[in-house]
């Protein structure tokens, strides 16, 4: 059949799409100690890409939308850096590259951007060591090149995050990532200072920067060491978002704080300082906009005393003078163990009582396993259509133009494709939405930008269609429609 300019023009009957719902669905796949991906070290290729895959399917199957990808533990990398070692989580050995070889996170964003989920890439900004790693240091590892940032730190090992340098060489690295990788987001979770160590005795330690600390009052430094060490923390985030926006603006930056900024904040809250014991002030980087998203960890439910979920939810979206994204982090691990499946039900409804809402799931394991039918339970009351990631208006971009659909098929098997055309010197959206209209009911797919040929079946092929492109900072642009109608129509 000749290829035909096909839309539909100005006196269609055709239905009008209704617009997309929007939701942030994330989901953390962890690979520290192999708790979701890879399922354990020492897999081959074929069996990590396999195992991948299959997680990758369950999330399009329960109508998620992102998945946030740890692939910086600690100091190490399930990718190929030129500053790092291979991850031991990936191989079984530091520094061992997957034989056969692939780079996993080029992998993951490929085969994510495949199925329409953003990748955000999960990274671990100061750890260098954790308690269950046991392969032999790579002597690329930064304990072994750089032992002047290290501290250890009862079971685990740190970079000092008081050492200019020591930040300086996460920045690299960091940049490195949103430079050579198409990913979405660049995420970091609650671990800036570490959780406190205790002594065999049962006494809490202190992290050991006296040294670095000695050092930045001779160069003339009045803070106290605890507002030093949020000073630096504080420092890091700000550049990092500044790095980022200047380097790719469409890159989303999003940080998972513990889910209390300070015991007793608000009143009825109990529970460990962030901001004292983490030296985390969460609040400000929400309130100073360094992030595109925040994701609180608020692994508590509505009945719990000193942490309610709701009061935590409600006291952080108070925080967020500057609009930015607040989706909750909710704990599925919990569900038939210390709450039912209705209470993470619960929780998704409360998180979307908000223009913009979405929360992210820890983590995948629960799902991949249906634990207690959590699953089921989100698929069949939560997850019931598709939705798109809600959009950020304070980062700047242009509107994708509107694309121009050409007609293909073979009428005699009732087939279809749509060939997506754009202006010239247009440059591809990051991603096409395409809404279907069958059986007076309309469905909505997400399409990486790459891809320029929709196809159907005769069992699915649609009576409408439109075809709009959205960019990385979520805008959508105008819609193409096509109808179907005689072949004499031409474009209006």
């Amino acid at each position: 059949m000749a290829w035909q300019a096909h839309v539909a023009g100005a006196q269609a009957k055709a239905p009008k799409p209704p617009e997309p719902p929007r939701e942030f669905r994330g989901l953390w796949v962890a690979s520290v100690s192999n708790i979701d991906w890879p399922s354990k070290p020492g897999l081959s290729t074929a069996e990590q890409q396999a195992e991948l895959r299959a997680l990758l399917d369950r999330a399009v199957h329960l109508r998620l939308n992102a998945i946030i990808l740890q692939i910086r533990p600690a100091c190490d990398a399930l990718y190929e850096s030129p500053y790092e070692p291979w991850s031991e989580y990936l191989t079984g050995q530091m520094g061992q590259a997957p034989k056969p070889y692939y780079d996993p996170l080029a992998f993951a964003v490929a085969e994510a951007h495949a199925r329409g989920l953003e990748l955000h890439a999960w990274v671990n900004p100061f750890r260098a060591r954790h308690p269950s790693g046991n392969s032999p240091l790579s002597p690329q590892h930064v304990v072994k090149s750089r032992p002047e940032w290290v501290r250890p730190y009862g079971r685990q090992v740190w970079l000092d995050p008081g050492d200019s340098a020591a930040r300086e060489h996460v920045l690299k690295v960091l940049l490195d990532i949103v430079k050579r990788y198409d990913v979405d987001g660049l995420h970091m979770d609650d671990y800036f200072y570490p959780y406190k160590e205790k002594d065999a005795a049962g006494k809490s330690l202190d992290f050991p920067d006296a040294q670095t600390y000695e050092r930045y009052q001779r160069s003339g430094g009045k803070l106290s060491r605890d507002d030093w060490r949020r000073q630096n923390i504080n420092q890091f985030i700000e550049t990092l978002y500044l790095r980022v926006k200047a380097t790719k603006p469409w890159v989303k930056v999003g940080i998972s704080p513990f889910g209390i900024w300070r015991n007793r904040v608000p009143p009825a809250i109990t529970g460990l300082d962030a901001y004292e014991q983490l030296y985390a002030d969460s609040r400000l980087w929400l309130r100073e906009g360094w992030v595109d998203y925040m994701v609180p960890q608020l692994y508590w439910s509505h009945d719990a005393a000193g942490q309610n979920f709701a009061v935590l939810l409600q006291w952080w979206r108070q925080q967020n003078t500057k609009h930015r994204h607040l989706w909750p982090g909710l704990n599925l691990y919990r569900v038939g163990k210390v709450w039912p499946v209705e209470e993470m039900l619960r929780q998704v409804q409360a998180a979307r009582q908000t223009p913009q809402p979405g929360h992210v799931l820890w983590s995948a394991a629960p799902l991949l396993t249906n634990q207690s039918g959590v699953a089921e339970a989100l698929i069949k009351s939560a997850y019931t259509n598709q939705a798109l990631p809600p959009a950020c208006p304070w980062l700047d971009s242009k509107i994708p133009p509107r694309p121009r659909l050409y007609e293909g098929g073979n009428p005699t098997l009732r087939t279809l494709s749509l060939t997506v055309d754009l202006p010239k010197g247009a440059a591809a959206p990051r991603w096409w939405v395409v809404q279907t209209y069958r059986n007076k009911q309309w469905d909505l797919v997400v399409v990486h930008g790459s891809k320029r040929v929709m196809e159907w079946g005769n069992a699915n092929r649609p009576e409408v269609v439109s075809i709009r492109g959205m960019d990385g900072t979520g805008r959508l642009g105008a819609p193409a429609l096509w109808e179907a109608r005689p072949s004499s129509h031409r474009e209006r």
